[in-house]
């Protein structure tokens, strides 16, 4: 999630767990410790682009780092809070602060090592938004109330609703994911693999990529009370021993085709128009567009050099306004469009 929700989900977490004169205190100390855990984003490295992308959401946000995630903010604070809590009062706040920070994280599709080192893979459930207004507004209401009422139940209250959220949107994601397994078994589609996820900032409208055949299938499933599905683009599926066969596989170019392959999760294809980036077909401004968010630029002149990481947001008012339509439910140009009631 971002670095707000995560903060405020330490702060609800902390205040919950609060004596009532302890309340305000933890509120501040559970803020701090649940923002913690995504201090790995200043693991970078000025010539090695992706290092940043495999340490982020790594082990800082694992559950085994939990204790040591707590430790870290307890120190932190301890030079400050110490004539004004106990040592086992201000630990306990640090840990229940930080505790979900991976847990929050492994929810979006962006995903975080929860069991490492027990196994090395990113962890995602897809079923909510990096930004998603509605958890975050409720936990924020929820905390505030209880800093002024000094009262751990409205953050108790906020956590519980919450979490109900969380169920909404796990319904919601099997909805949208029922949808284009039927749309792929029409096309007469297997599907080797899929990826179900909301799109910023709503448990709505939900982009779809499935792999069938080498290629990359992406459309969007409108999950209101009728479904209706908006019909996207293809892309082939990058192969980098078809594509490049001449590439050594020992180069420092081939290891870090490698890495973001890892990262992508395999959902990598070529940049359209643009063969010299690779992209995490995962992610698109556009709810149905192939173009993706982020990628990897190469150099295949000097395999010896690392690659560039780079953002594509496009942020015109097309796309803009191709999001809100489909998210209203309306009719998009060009759509080749199918619905179905519930």
């Amino acid at each position: 999630m971002d670095i707000v929700t995560q903060g405020v989900l330490g702060a609800a977490l902390a205040q919950s767990a609060a004596k009532k004169e302890h309340v305000r205190l933890a509120t501040i100390i559970g803020l701090v410790a649940g923002v913690i855990a995504d201090a790995d984003i200043l693991i970078r490295s000025a010539s090695d682009p992706l290092l940043s992308l495999e340490f982020h959401r790594h082990f800082t946000h694992s559950i085994f780092f939990i204790p040591f995630g707590a430790a870290i903010a307890f120190l932190l604070l301890w030079p400050f809070l110490r004539n004004k809590l106990s040592a086992a009062c201000l630990y306990l706040y640090c840990f229940m602060g930080f505790s979900l920070s991976g847990f929050i994280d492994a929810c979006t599709s962006y995903g975080t090592y929860l069991l490492w080192p027990l196994i090395d893979e990113r962890i995602s459930w897809h079923i909510i938004s990096i930004v998603d207004p509605v958890f975050t507004i409720t936990l924020i209401a929820a905390i505030v109330i209880g800093y002024k009422k000094t009262s751990s139940n409205f953050s108790r209250i906020g956590l519980v609703l919450a979490g109900f959220y969380l169920l909404f949107t796990f319904s919601q994601m099997h909805r949208a994911e029922k949808s284009i397994i039927d749309l792929a078994a029409q096309r007469g589609h297997t599907i080797e693999k899929i990826i179900v996820k909301p799109t910023i900032g709503n448990a709505l409208l939900w982009r779809s990529v499935y792999l069938s055949n080498d290629t990359f299938y992406v459309d969007a499933v409108r999950a209101g009370l009728s479904k209706r599905i908006y019909q996207g683009d293809s892309i082939k599926q990058f192969n980098m021993a078809e594509t490049f066969p001449e590439l050594d596989t020992n180069s420092l170019l081939a290891e870090d085709i490698q890495r973001f392959e890892i990262f992508s999760d395999n959902y990598v294809s070529q940049y359209p128009g643009r063969p010299e980036i690779l992209g995490d077909v995962r992610y698109s401004m556009n709810p149905i567009g192939i173009k993706p968010l982020w990628g990897i630029e190469m150099n295949l002149d000097d395999t010896s050099q690392h690659v560039k990481f780079d953002n594509y947001r496009d942020a015109s008012k097309v796309i803009k306004q191709k999001f809100i339509n489909m998210l209203l439910n309306r009719t998009i140009k060009e759509e080749r469009l199918s619905e179905d009631a519930l």
